[in-house]
């Protein structure tokens, strides 16, 4: 009897850890980029982001955007050093199912209007809970540009 009870607590545990590991190495990639920082990360972070989904085309990925990162998505923004323009290159992304988020705080404390950024942009309360929240509870990988 205390043979099976060992076998059968083994076998438990065993599985305890198996399965987690077998949920994280199965199904899609998804990952969050993370801008405070349009002018230093803007079109490097945009370019990073074609780049991976042109070798890795499934890859959820979600862009969230507060600080001065959400300058990258506001209605004519350029890229200062290249004279870039970002909302066709965001359009590009959008299209391949990226999604872009602002911070709403970083709204409130600038005092920007929705109205000002393009159409691409969607909205969430925090930008820092928003990346904490995928990173932990939805198990998003995080890269920073």
């Amino acid at each position: 009897m205390k043979k099976i009870l060992h076998l059968i607590v083994t076998s438990l545990l065993l599985l305890g850890v198996a399965l987690p590991v077998a949920a994280q190495t199965s199904g899609q990639t998804k990952v969050v980029y993370h801008i405070d920082d349009a002018e230093t990360q803007g079109l490097k972070g945009l370019r990073n982001i074609r780049n991976h989904l042109d070798v890795s085309p499934q890859t959820t990925i979600i862009v969230v955007t507060h600080a001065n990162g959400v300058d990258l998505l506001m209605e004519g923004a350029k890229d200062k050093k290249n004279n870039v323009e970002y909302a066709p290159l965001v359009s590009a992304l959008k299209s391949r199912g990226v999604k872009f988020e602002v911070c709403e705080i970083t709204l409130k404390n600038r005092n920007l209007k929705k109205d000002q950024f393009i159409l691409d942009a969607d909205f969430t309360p925090s930008g820092v809970v928003r990346v904490a929240d995928l990173q932990f509870k939805d198990g998003f990988a995080y890269i920073k540009p």
